[in-house]
């Protein structure tokens, strides 16, 4: 029975020992086991205590591994802003935003009605109308003798008339400089007037004459406040040109040096007003020494707005001498509607004119003529 006993007690010890190691084995593979401390305790079982070591490599390996260091992902490039074309200035800076007065908009007088430089504007009306006179120039003369025209000409009294007249800002800021509100200009314009014998078809209907007026303007802004609520909103000064560009006999010309001043009151009213002084010319090379004592020596323009469509002017032209020589002109602009639909003013107007006096064109300088136009005009569209 020894023998027996003594097999069983073996066995039965080999069984507890590796019991215990499994569960120590298990244990030490558990991620919340104590380790490799229960893998030391298997001193009987090398070979439980070789696995036990090699299960709890593993899983540290696993589980508390630092990861490694990886290269930081280099930032995205900032979005290239898309490009926005509008066609329009900005309102900060629009010399057609209403908010502004009609004389701070025409002449750019402050920094909210600016419009830069270089930018085509219009000035005097571009029109086109059928005109009716009392008379006509059939055969122009002045003074001097070889000024006469040669032959006479069977013109009719009844016509159509072309202007044409731009302008462009060339500097501005010569002596306000950066001035939070004000801006001083200079500014090129040029007038084109023809009066075109259409009805003469007899004659291959003529251009009767062609005037040309390119002009220098510098404008000043001011803000003087006057009685009856007027305030004065610029004076300026203009070296003016014109002539007809035709050779003798038929050539008339003369150069003036204008003084001009803008005055308003609220969006209804508005006077304009010129001094000019000729520039002498030599006997031998003027064409029409009387000019200024016929067609005047200053202008005065006076303009009422009684609402967004309708316009009406009176212009008086006057010698500032005892013989009160000179011209007046009344008209009347109606703005017809915008063809978009909205109903709202648009840049065509209706133009109707009366005037009588000297100086409805160069060649009629010391005829008096009493002229009647209807027509179409844009006035700085």
């Amino acid at each position: 029975m020894k023998p027996s006993i003594t097999f069983l007690s073996i066995a039965a010890g080999s069984l507890t020992a590796w019991a215990g190691a499994q569960a120590v084995t298990n244990d030490a593979a558990s991620p919340h086991g104590p380790g490799w401390q229960h893998c030391s305790a298997l001193s009987g079982d090398n070979a439980a205590r070789l696995s036990c070591f090699d299960q709890w490599a593993a899983r540290q390996a696993s589980t508390t591994a630092p990861a490694l260091p990886t290269a930081p992902t280099p930032a995205a490039p900032p979005a290239t802003p898309p490009v926005v074309i509008t066609m329009v200035a900005p309102t900060a800076h629009d010399c057609k935003n209403p908010q502004f007065s009609e004389l701070s908009r025409f002449w750019e007088l402050e920094a909210g009605s600016n419009c830069g430089t270089f930018g085509i504007r219009g000035y005097k009306p571009i029109s086109l109308s059928v005109i009716g006179s009392n008379s006509v120039n059939t055969q122009p003369d002045s003074v001097l003798p070889d000024h006469r025209a040669t032959s006479s000409q069977a013109f009719n009294t009844t016509e159509t008339r072309i202007q044409l007249s731009v302008r462009t800002k060339i500097a501005e800021g010569l002596l306000t400089q950066n001035q939070p509100l004000k801006r001083d200009s200079l500014w090129f314009g040029y007038t084109n007037q023809s009066n075109w014998q259409i009805f003469s078809g007899d004659l291959s209907r003529p251009f009767r004459t062609t005037d040309h007026e390119p002009e220098l303007i510098y404008i000043y802004p001011t803000d003087l406040a006057l009685p009856g609520n007027w305030r004065l909103r610029y004076t300026g000064l203009s070296f003016n040109h014109q002539s007809n560009g035709q050779p003798l006999p038929l050539s008339r010309s003369w150069n003036r040096t204008i003084l001009m001043a803008g005055l308003e009151n609220g969006a209804q009213f508005r006077l304009l007003g010129k001094l000019w002084y000729r520039l002498p010319e030599g006997d031998d090379v003027d064409d029409n020494p009387e000019i200024s004592d016929l067609v005047g020596r200053s202008e005065f323009t006076g303009l009422w707005n009684p609402d967004l469509k309708n316009t009406f002017g009176l212009t008086l032209r006057h010698s500032l001498r005892s013989d009160a020589n000179g011209s007046v002109k009344l008209e009347w602009l109606r703005k017809l509607n915008s063809t978009d639909g909205s109903g709202k003013p648009g840049g065509l107007q209706l133009h109707t004119q009366l005037f009588s006096g000297y100086g409805d064109s160069l060649i009629d300088y010391n005829r008096r003529r009493t002229v009647l136009s209807v027509g179409l005009s844009l006035v700085d569209w």
